[in-house]
This record gives structure tokens, C-alpha cells and sequence, in this order.
């Protein structure tokens, strides 16, 4: 697969460590990840960078008036992990259209796998074009309600689908509740972009702030080219 254009921002790395998400901001259990046996070792998914940590913060104290809280899907993720996940989710797809994936090659293989890589990160061990999630940066999430309760989204975090695409139900407001499912969508990026974050352009789940596909975003909406990154990719033996 040809490489994501935003892995060609340079990454100026600042130095910021991990740190635990705060109790405060709900975490999804049991972790969807370790059920199926992704390898973290000793490090957890429920990290971030301090910095991004103190925007997460930012993001959910704006949601409050809603009676709402964001939910963590997945945080730091180690590349091992990605590669771990991605091949887990070529063999989910297979198995969906009833192929065997040890038996698919040429064209419909590569099908396959561009419908997986629009939206996994490429699982680069080249330290200049790190998975968003291996440089504790970016964060699945999503939102529920006063009483921790999951809100309705119009789709499940990681679904290979057009579902998945944040503005869906905004092109599609004939679909039952699409009213407000595009609202909370919608009310969740600008909680977040408020707060310094980029979201994804296929995945209304995913947010970053402060990587390469962070930066690319930022100078594709602002002209300024010089913006970079600082987060890189962080390893936790």
C-alpha cells in the first residue's frame, strides 16, 4: 500500500511522556484489543501524551451543559499492536464474505486491503511515519450520558463501512434518527476541535492532536506549511 499523505510532515519530537487518562474520563472494558489478544506488553492503551491528556480534559468539561462525558475506545497503541490489529481485521473482512484469507491473492486481496488501510494506519516501523496511535497523540472515543450509558452514534468504532464517515447521516438524513445522530457527531468534533484536535477524515471516532496526520490537517485548512509535528512515535519496552 502507497503511504498516507500525512506521513510526510516532519516530526519535531517534544519530549512529552505517556501518562495515564485521567479516572475521570470513562474508559471502555474490557479493552476491545487485549480481548482478542493484541500484544501491549506493559503498556496500556489507556494512555496519552500529558499535553493531549489536558486537551482531553478541556474537550469533556465543554460537554458537560449536555449532561454528557466522553467514553475511551483506545488510546496509545504500540506498532506491534497495529500490525497485530490491522491483520486481525483483514481476516474479520475475509471471514464477513466467507473467504479464506490464506487463499486470496492478486486483485481481490489488494481490494481487501484497501478497504482495511482506509481506515487502519499503516503499521510503519520507520520512526519518520509512525501509526497516529504509536505516538500516544491520537484517541478512539466516544460519548455517553449522565448515567454511563452509551449514546447512539449511528455506528460502531472501527466499522469498515460508509457509516463510519463523519458526515453520513448529514448526507443520508432520511435514515431513522439520523437527525441526532449527526448532531452528537457533530457536537463531539467541535467539543474537541475547541479543545486543539483534528478529527479523522474517514472516522468520526477518531481524534489527534499534535501528530503528523494532525499537522497535515491543520495545514490543509490553514495554508501554513510550516506546521510539524511533535508528537512521534513513542516505544514502552
Amino acid at each position: 500500500m502507497g503511504q498516507k499523505p500525512y506521513t510526510c510532515v516532519p516530526i519535531h519530537e517534544c519530549g512529552e511522556p505517556l501518562a495515564p487518562i485521567p479516572e475521570g474520563i470513562v474508559r471502555l472494558s474490557p479493552h476491545p484489543y487485549q480481548q482478542v489478544g493484541a500484544p501491549y506488553g506493559n503498556a496500556s492503551p489507556f494512555w496519552l501524551r500529558v499535553g493531549v491528556i489536558t486537551a482531553l480534559e478541556a474537550a469533556q468539561a465543554s460537554l458537560m451543559s449536555y449532561g454528557w462525558r466522553l467514553a475511551i475506545f483506545d488510546a496509545y497503541r504500540p506498532v506491534a499492536v497495529q500490525q497485530f490489529m490491522v491483520e486481525h481485521t483483514f481476516r474479520e473482512l475475509c471471514t464477513q464474505r466467507d473467504l479464506n484469507p490464506q487463499q486470496i491473492d492478486g486483485s481481490l486481496a489488494t481490494t481487501l486491503w484497501e478497504q482495511v488501510y482506509l481506515f487502519w494506519a499503516i503499521p510503519s516501523q520507520d520512526p519518520q511515519q509512525p501509526p497516529p496511535h504509536s505516538t500516544g497523540a491520537a484517541v478512539d472515543l466516544t460519548l455517553v450520558d449522565e448515567t454511563g450509558t452509551l449514546l447512539d452514534m449511528g455506528g460502531a468504532i472501527d466499522e469498515l463501512s460508509e457509516r463510519s464517515y463523519p458526515d453520513f447521516y448529514d448526507r443520508h438524513p432520511h435514515l431513522a434518527h439520523a437527525k441526532n445522530i449527526a448532531e452528537r457527531r457533530q457536537r463531539l468534533n467541535q467539543a474537541m476541535t475547541n479543545a486543539g484536535f483534528q478529527r479523522h477524515p474517514n472516522e468520526w471516532w477518531h481524534f489527534s492532536l499534535g501528530d503528523q496526520l494532525w499537522a497535515w490537517q491543520t495545514q490543509q485548512q490553514t495554508g501554513q506549511s510550516d506546521i510539524v509535528a511533535r508528537y512521534g512515535r513513542i516505544d514502552f519496552a
